[in-house]
């Protein structure tokens, strides 16, 4: 929660997800098992630094935000941040806002968790996954028009309540190709925004606590918002890639730097000078990394990378399609998803099942976004 701001609009489904995480997380404490192995869920409290007397002010109005929003936050200075994180250097104007409460998670890990407690409901009939298997169509009621199922490449699948079209940023081609006979106009303008992250397996040079990030990161994460959403794409896709540093420790002793955003297309490929850009910038805040080249961890070396899903505004896209209330769309969560992932989940849970809603619809909705 540290980079996230009180007054935004998808703060209240930030603020429930961080909640059902920690629930979901003690869940499976009560279940006899270890959250930590489990999900790699840990409360390792997070730390948003910065270097220069601006950025150290633009922290401690932040922190008075988060306290006024009911979390526990503090503003370290150099010398208290050198306490926690003794291999961080930000110099003697630097700082950090620190958030004690804040927990790590391990993606890979969670899904597997999930994926495995959902497929126990396979046997009764309430589970089944369909992989390599893509979505050709919607099935139309000839009586009703509302949507009965989908299509894939090889099988016909009928929904009793909903179908939810969760894509990523796959979102918008896939409605595109949906939606191109009908009569209903939509236009998802989900991009991809693609994203690299390091990670030093069995890293032993030194040891990291918490989880790190820069103010420049926040200031990425939302550099295209000023600019307007149908001109923004076309100018970023040849931009430099923005970088700004980011690092944790994850439960197996990995270290995990990043992050790079970038706009090219759906491209996946590595690119070296950006990894080495993440390096470079990591050793400004890590003095140690400078004497460490990172050509010396190249058998230990992973890179990860990721397209997210990236709307113009900023804000994700969570509501029924307008003139068929039983489709549902779930995306645009950008860097965040993990972070907004059960609240959406209940969002959209309680959409279906018509319960009333624990956080306001009307930031996320299509109208007036989408069509």
């Amino acid at each position: 929660m540290v980079h996230k701001e009180p007054e935004s609009d998808t703060w209240d489904l930030t603020m429930r997800s961080y909640k059902l995480w920690q629930m979901f997380a003690e869940k499976v404490r009560a279940q006899g098992l270890d959250p930590l192995q489990e999900l790699g869920w840990k409360r390792t409290g997070s730390l948003l630094v910065g270097k220069t007397a601006k950025e150290a002010a633009t922290l401690k109005k932040k922190v008075k935000r988060l306290s006024e929003a009911g979390l526990r936050a503090e503003y370290l200075t150099s010398d208290a941040l050198r306490l926690k994180e003794p291999e961080l250097e930000v110099g003697k104007d630097g700082g950090a806002a620190f958030l004690p409460d804040d927990c790590q998670l391990d993606a890979q890990r969670a899904v597997a968790f999930i994926q495995k407690a959902n497929r126990h409901f396979s046997t009764k009939g309430r589970y089944a996954e369909f992989f390599h298997d893509p979505v050709t169509g919607l099935l139309r009621s000839d009586s009703s028009n509302e949507v009965e199922g989908v299509r894939t490449f090889k099988n016909t699948l009928y929904c009793k309540k909903a179908v939810i079209v969760a894509a990523g940023c796959w979102s918008g081609s896939l409605v595109h190709d949906l939606f191109r006979e009908s009569d209903i106009l939509l236009n998802v303008p989900v991009k991809p925004r693609k994203g690299h992250l390091v990670v030093l397996e069995n890293f032993s040079s030194f040891r990291l606590d918490h989880g790190l990030m820069e103010m420049g990161y926040v200031d990425h994460l939302h550099d295209a918002l000023d600019r307007k959403s149908s001109h923004s794409v076309k100018v970023e896709e040849g931009q430099t890639p923005s970088v700004s540093m980011t690092a944790t420790m994850d439960t197996m002793g990995n270290l995990v730097l990043g992050s790079s955003r970038q706009f090219t297309g759906y491209s996946t490929k590595v690119d070296e000078s950006i990894i080495n850009h993440i390096w470079k910038r990591a050793g400004e805040f890590f003095p140690k990394l400078k004497e460490l080249p990172l050509e010396d961890f190249t058998l230990d070396r992973k890179v990860r990378i990721g397209l997210r899903p990236y709307m113009p505004d900023g804000k994700p896209v969570i509501g029924p399609v307008p003139g068929l209330m039983n489709v549902i769309i779930a995306t645009g969560h950008e860097g965040g998803g993990l972070s907004m992932a059960l609240g959406t989940a209940e969002m959209v849970a309680d959409m279906v099942l018509g319960n009333p809603g624990i956080v306001d619809l009307a930031a996320f909705a299509l109208q007036g976004r989408c069509c």
